[in-house]
């Protein structure tokens, strides 16, 4: 016998804050597989009599929803709730108020789903992947790291370089309004669905699956509805500056919000920062398998492989046409950065993906991954070393010397050639202007001599000459005559900007308006104009850009202020994101930890 339902309530603020979703609004129905929830089934007439009553529950998920697929599920009540599969049971006594208790499948297909009882009564729900879930394939077992890769909504990025890593905070704003259904959406848009929505959507039972579709969906330089268009110009007309994002919420909502054109522009931090992967379709792959050097593993495993573990060759031309080639084996997958569990403490995880270099095991992993050049090709000893120095500051703005320090190992005296120059670079390894160059045609070194040569690098010659990202490449080239031979070390440079001081003004509480004061010292030589300040932050912005511009130029030693207000909406630890820009500096980016109380 069918129930007569006459109405129902889906609870949805008890069941998504049991299933950690309340963030996104108890407005609706937001679960996650594999976890029961629980409704409310009011009779119109009668009582639910265990063992008299039936129902019929049809899950459906996608464009025209198929079993085969795994975007359709029928089942009725049990006894009790399984939650190897799709299944229900009610769990109150004989009334006419029943609770009925619903587990999806711990692989069932994320996305919108429509449930229907007994053929007629109908309502939505969305289902996303269950990290608290055993059954479910991206299951954690650290309730630590469930905090910080999950329900964490910010993190930190390092850019810069090996030797002067540069932490960036950003907002990555998963829970603010808008930003699960533009997910949705880019997943909607994807050239897979748009091919075969059912295969699509059957497809997003796979955490891999999705990955990837994300991945490819987070650029559209390959014209296909992506998030953002990549740029990298030295200038950014008709967009916006990369450096100028400072989170994934208005780059997400911007993209919803104009039907899905491209955001410009992004970078590859950009794009890593919105999808957590690479500029096009990269990955996953285990890390393992890279460390071990087992290039067979999907997916994109030599490419990643290559990423971290890549030679850097460069090529010497003389006078004659003839060419040399110099071989760097140790420049590249140094320092792989990320923010470590917890604290905003920068955690060094390269151990993970490579071996120290010079072992056992990272020749059998160089082995393994065929790669002859780390097997085969040892630099040659031609007794000469360089090494390149830098001074303890280097603050945009100042003057300043870098050092070439050479070597002879050798016992006898040595005739030599310096190239010591620098250049300004992109992130991306692309080089620009000149910086500052010095060419020695005649050093004498005696046997075991070192010899020290500074080349001044002034803010004159290289203000107008770097990009926004603040880097200098060094090189210095040592040519012995006897032999024609070159040794070369290079060294990239990252300018510091100036720090901005931010103090809270006010007791920090839910929904008590707060002001940031914000303060940035001139430390250049020259007036900056075109000043403004902008603060963003998860649940304390309102998933919006606050912006104050300072009318007046800025004189060099003088320092800008503001006091910008917002207005925290949820309890807990927050990051509040600040950014400085102008005509001169350009982008200069700080955070703030806050604890908004009750």
């Amino acid at each position: 016998m069918a129930l007569d339902i006459g109405s129902w309530d889906l609870a949805c603020d008890f069941n998504n804050t049991d299933h950690r979703t309340e963030l996104n609004g108890t407005d609706r129905l937001i679960v996650r597989r594999g976890q029961p929830f629980t409704i409310s089934l009011n009779l119109q007439s009668g009582s639910y009599q265990s063992g008299v009553h039936q129902l019929q529950i049809t899950a459906e998920t996608g464009h025209q929803p198929l079993e085969q697929y795994g975007t359709k599920a029928v089942f009725g009540l049990s006894d009790a709730i399984d939650d190897t599969r799709w299944s229900a049971a009610i769990t109150s006594p004989p009334g006419d108020v029943v609770s009925l208790s619903i587990c999806s499948a711990p692989d069932a297909p994320i996305g919108r789903y429509k449930l229907t009882l007994d053929g007629w009564a109908q309502f939505e729900m969305i289902l996303l992947f269950n990290p608290w879930c055993p059954r479910d394939a991206v299951y954690m077992d650290s309730l630590e790291k469930l905090e910080e890769y999950v329900l964490a909504q910010d993190g930190i990025i390092y850019r810069g370089d090996a030797k002067y890593p540069i932490p960036s905070a950003w907002e990555f704003g998963q829970f603010e309004e808008g930003i699960l259904d533009a997910c949705l959406r880019v997943l909607d848009v994807n050239p897979k669905y748009q091919k075969n929505p059912g295969k699509d959507c059957s497809g997003r039972r796979n955490p891999i699956y999705v990955c990837r579709v994300l991945s490819a969906m987070v650029n559209s330089n390959d014209r296909d509805n992506g998030v953002l268009e990549g740029c990298w110009r030295d200038t950014f007309d008709g967009g916006i500056s990369p450096m100028a994002w400072r989170g994934s919420v208005e780059i997400l909502k911007t993209w919803n919000a104009t039907s899905c054109l491209p955001v410009r522009y992004g970078q590859c931090w950009v794009f890593a920062a919105v999808a957590c992967t690479g500029v096009f379709c990269c990955g996953p792959v285990p890390v393992k398998a890279i460390k071990e050097g087992e290039l067979t593993f999907k997916y994109d495993a030599p490419f990643v492989f290559a990423e971290v573990n890549a030679d850097v060759e460069t090529f010497l031309k003389y006078k004659d046409g003839s060419t040399r080639k110099i071989t760097s084996s140790s420049q590249v997958g140094q320092k792989i950065s990320t923010k470590s569990v917890g604290s905003d403490k920068r955690e060094d995880i390269t151990h993970l993906y490579k071996y120290p270099e010079g072992s056992d095991e990272e020749r059998e992993a160089f082995k393994k991954a065929n790669h002859q050049n780390k097997l085969l090709k040892q630099p040659a000893d031609i007794g000469l070393l360089v090494n390149i120095k830098v001074s303890l500051e280097m603050k945009k703005g100042c003057d300043f010397d870098v050092f070439a320090v050479v070597n002879n190992t050798t016992s006898v005296e040595k005739k030599c050639r310096l190239v010591f120059a620098s250049r300004a670079m992109s992130y991306d390894g692309s080089m620009g202007q000149v910086c500052g160059f010095k060419d020695l045609l005649n050093i004498e070194l005696p046997p075991g001599g070192e010899r020290k040569v500074p080349l001044r690098l002034n803010y004159s010659k290289y203000c107008d000459a770097i990009t926004q990202d603040n880097l200098i490449r060094l090189g210095a080239l040592l040519i012995d005559y006897s032999t024609g031979d070159g040794v070369l070390a290079m060294r990239t440079i990252v300018l510091e900007n100036p720090d901005i001081k931010i103090r809270i003004l006010g007791e920090p509480k839910v929904n008590r308006q707060l002001a940031a004061e914000l303060t940035v010292q001139n430390s250049l030589p020259d007036p900056l104009g075109a000043c403004c300040f902008s603060i963003e932050g998860a649940n304390l912005t309102g998933g919006k850009t606050i912006t104050e511009r300072i009318p007046t130029s800025v004189e060099p030693g003088q320092e800008a202020k503001v006091k910008i207000s917002f207005t925290p909406t949820h309890h807990g630890l927050r990051k509040l994101l600040v950014d400085f820009n102008s005509d001169r500096l350009g982008h200069v980016k700080a955070f703030r930890n806050v604890i908004i109380g009750k």
